[in-house]
């Protein structure tokens, strides 16, 4: 996603013919967005609506690359092939974290088949396939993936069951009423939640997989199970690079990496020790390093950049469930002062955490209308005492 964006707006402004652009992505598909792949899975959008454009850039699909030589500027890719570059922009995302359920791989160390992650189309493609003859589908993992892949699932007419290790689903960015909310949603799809704090064991022979087994003793019987515990930045081709890496591969404020000539934007990269892993977050990024070399091409300034906003963001709709997140929603203690409006009926909550008459978090489930006046109040940082409750309702502030 980032890649694509970068090529896109790259080549949009650099003077015509002055900058060439090669994306490579081990995947055999072009670039495409992410974010939608719950909402593939539930037949809400076609496969076509999911397409990046990337503004004219050379795409080598299907070509993994496995190492790059900083001092040399060269890459080289799973077949064989050396190319050398001026600039190398790592756009490498981030993977699946795989739970280490009991039982979750065969003798081989491989996941048994029915099991899958869901973070690309590959995935989303097996998912289909797996539940397209009925059956009964887990989903492991209560964050915001795990709670759309459930959710696309039930709305396929799938009976679902979700399976969590905390107190509540969403627990990174929901507390415990907002949680409820959706808890109630996801039931009236037919997706059951079931909290397990002990390590369920996964069911199964001849690698296939047939359930798991939760630590009560409990026996949740499927033939698709899908992994939705988190992604870390993918960091091994800049680690094994010698590029300064953390949790994801570390840059400045110009998004450069420890290497001249190499920079890193997206869910890859650890910017003033954060790791964003948000769409509109690496999307800026992409817009900034673009305008950045667009300038160096024209031989303009390109002027001081920003790191991406620190606000965290969430949002899941398209569906039943509809929830957002800003900053810290789960805000608690002496100092912050809270202001919730819930209404069981309509299965709405929503929620403004403040601190000093200023707005540092805030909860939307169920009713977004006010989703854009709620997040502009959270990232502008000014007080709005007086006003919460007129800003949660859609009043806004004078």
């Amino acid at each position: 996603m980032a890649a694509a964006r970068f090529a896109r707006q790259l080549l949009a402004l650099a003077p015509d013919g002055s900058a060439r652009v090669t994306l490579y992505g081990a995947e055999p598909y072009a670039p495409y967005n992410r974010t939608l792949l719950t909402g593939l899975l539930s037949g809400r959008y076609p496969s076509g609506a999911v397409a990046l454009p990337t503004g004219g850039a050379a795409v080598r699909t299907g070509t993994e690359v496995v190492a790059i030589d900083p001092g040399a500027r060269t890459l080289r890719t799973a077949g064989g092939e050396t190319a050398g570059y001026d600039t190398l922009v790592l756009a490498t995302g981030a993977a699946p974290v795989l739970p280490d359920l009991p039982g979750l791989r065969t003798a081989a160390g491989a996941l048994r088949d029915g099991v899958h992650a869901l973070r690309t189309l590959g995935d989303r493609a097996r998912i289909a396939a797996g539940v397209r003859n009925g059956g009964t589908a887990v989903v492991v993992g209560g964050g915001v993936l795990g709670v759309g892949a459930a959710q696309a699932l039930a709305g396929s007419g799938v009976p679902v069951h979700l399976v969590h290790d905390r107190a509540h689903v969403m627990d990174r960015h929901l507390d415990a009423g907002a949680a409820a909310v959706v808890r109630r949603t996801l039931a009236s799809l037919g997706v059951r939640v079931h909290h397990e704090p002990g390590a369920a064991t996964a069911l199964g022979d001849d690698g296939r997989i047939a359930g798991l087994r939760l630590s009560d003793g409990t026996r949740l019987d499927a033939r698709t199970v899908v992994l939705a515990c988190g992604v870390r930045p993918r960091t091994e081709l800049a680690r094994a690079a010698g590029l300064a890496v953390a949790t994801g591969v570390v840059v400045d404020d110009s998004l450069a990496t420890s290497a001249p000539h190499v920079y890193a934007i997206g869910d890859c990269a650890e910017q003033r020790n954060v790791v964003h892993g948000r769409a509109e977050a690496a999307w800026e990024q992409a817009d900034a390093l673009a305008a950045a070399r667009a300038a160096e091409l024209s031989g303009a300034p390109a002027g001081t950049r920003r790191p991406a906003s620190p606000v965290r963001f969430l949002r899941l709709g398209g569906g039943p469930v509809e929830v957002a997140a800003f900053g810290d929603s789960t805000a608690s203690g002496d100092d912050t002062e809270v202001v919730t409006l819930a209404d069981a009926t309509r299965g709405t909550y929503r929620k403004l955490v403040l601190r000093g008459g200023v707005p540092v978090g805030a909860i939307l489930v169920g009713d977004l209308t006010t989703v854009g006046d709620v997040g502009d109040a959270v990232a502008r940082g000014e007080p709005v005492a007086g006003y919460a409750l007129d800003l949660l309702v859609g009043e806004g502030c004078p």
